[in-house]
């Protein structure tokens, strides 16, 4: 979900989501705040005046950041976010997951209709391949 404030004070919101037949949670909350930083880069052309925040159950995505945890996996998901990262003024919280917080709850209602329609995908097309090396993962069973 992404919300901001447009020039006159008003708040618009977008919530998308996505996903991948065989992936798993990390690059998935890695993906979704690429995807966000990359959609605000695109609809929000002055930078210099936005102040972004990013909410994640992620405490990989949230620590990486905040507290320089070392990046042992997905660095092509950590190469792809840094440069979103740059110019911008980015505040990253931490949120407890299943605890309530009701933007994050829709978040994961939508991650897990995400991973069911994933798995359909594979199922009814088995001949789809597993990707190797770092994006190689599980698919997610609900």
């Amino acid at each position: 979900m992404l919300r901001a404030k447009d020039a006159t004070g008003k708040a618009k919101e977008t919530r998308k989501h996505g996903g991948e037949p065989y992936t798993t949670n990390n690059r998935m909350e890695m993906k979704a705040v690429i995807e966000g930083l990359r959609f605000i880069r695109e609809k929000f052309p002055k930078l210099d005046e936005l102040e972004v925040e990013v909410h994640s159950d992620s405490s990989l995505v949230i620590k990486t950041m905040t507290d320089n945890w070392k990046r042992k996996k997905n660095l092509d998901l950590w190469e792809e976010l840094a440069p979103l990262v740059m110019g911008l003024d980015v505040s990253w919280k931490w949120v407890k997951g299943h605890a309530g917080h009701v933007e994050n709850e829709d978040c994961d209602v939508r991650a897990q209709l995400e991973a069911r329609k994933q798995e359909k995908l594979v199922r009814a097309n088995p001949d789809l391949a597993q990707p190797r090396g770092e994006a190689q993962g599980e698919l997610f069973n609900l």
